[in-house]
């Protein structure tokens, strides 16, 4: 009997080939693999227009569920196109061929800040000040365009060759109004403010500052602020303010202040990123910055994301 799982394994390779090749006659040659997730994967490559490196993500949407075909995909193309910052991740070209998305952006050298963390250990006084600033201006920037990113988190805080801050990953991102309330509980239970764990309809741009204090947390400390393996437990700490701060690490107190403020419960005292960017501890200091102290024991783990709805009524919004 013919092996027929041969012809089908080697029109799959060609398929692969011709895409590869179709890339390559648009000016991009791919190389090394550097990150994936379910359903895309980044590899970098040289493009002759650009004259460098740039990354590409690669999404299968035949290996996606419906509702990121539908919903998020469009979402996240739509709001690539619409973004220009400096902290932000510059797109250059999206192209869609076969059952293929490919997303073209600059290249991070220096990898994301988990990895970054992980390796260096908590930051310096000085580089937190810096590196947390850019990334408030990049989310101060995104919510003065309406829109709200919905996981921001360590992995999807990109660092250039300069160590520059660069926000990417848009899976999540959606355009908003003001005062409107989402009711996608999407993101990165780790990251996540307590009302989005408790399923109670959010102001999104209130969910971005409150994952910004577990990033600043992280910066300062090298470690979480929340154990995420719990999520009940999680969430009676948030709404008590009983997470604490590593002995061993010396955190500046201003800084302290700054994660108190951000990591507040009740959204209507959370402040909005036009305060966070006035306060004393980003006033201090310039734009110089000093060398990473020791590395940190403490564990930082990937996290994963979630993504549910609850049900629908006129008043909110996925």
């Amino acid at each position: 009997m013919p092996n027929t799982a041969r012809p089908a394994a080697a029109s799959r390779l060609a398929l692969k080939e011709t895409e590869e090749e179709e890339l390559s006659r648009r000016g991009y040659h791919l190389e090394l693999h550097i990150g994936e997730g379910s359903y895309a994967k980044v590899k970098s490559a040289t493009s002759d227009r650009l004259h460098g490196k740039v990354a590409i993500k690669i999404i299968h949407k035949s290996l996606a569920p419906q509702d990121f075909r539908e919903k998020f995909l469009p979402r996240e193309l739509s709001v690539l196109t619409k973004v220009d910052h400096p902290h932000v991740i510059k797109v250059h070209e999206i192209m869609e061929l076969g059952s293929r998305v490919y997303i073209v952006m600059d290249y991070a050298g220096h990898g994301d800040l988990l990895e970054y963390i992980q390796l260096h250990g908590a930051l310096s006084e000085s580089k937190v000040r810096v590196m947390f600033r850019q990334l408030l201006t990049g989310v101060q920037y995104l919510h003065s365009r309406g829109i709200v990113h919905r996981d921001l988190k360590c992995e999807n805080v990109l660092l250039d060759s300069k160590n520059n801050i660069k926000l990417s990953d848009f899976g999540f991102a959606r355009e908003f109004r003001q005062g409107e309330l989402s009711r996608t509980f999407c993101g990165s239970a780790a990251y996540a403010a307590p009302e989005v764990l408790q399923g109670i309809p959010y102001l999104a741009e209130l969910y971005d500052v409150w994952s910004l204090g577990v990033i600043l947390y992280i910066m300062a400390c090298g470690s979480m602020p929340f154990d995420d393996s719990n999520i009940k437990k999680m969430i009676k700490i948030q709404l008590e303010k009983k997470y604490g701060f590593p002995r061993s690490r010396k955190v500046n107190q201003d800084c302290k202040d700054l994660i108190n403020q951000i990591l507040t419960p009740n959204v209507t005292e959370r402040p909005t990123i036009e305060q966070l960017l006035q306060h004393t501890f980003l006033a201090q200091g310039g734009a110089s910055s000093s060398s990473d102290q020791v590395a940190s024991d403490n564990a930082l783990p990937q996290v994963g994301t979630f993504c549910t709805s609850s049900v629908s009524t006129s008043s909110g919004v996925c």
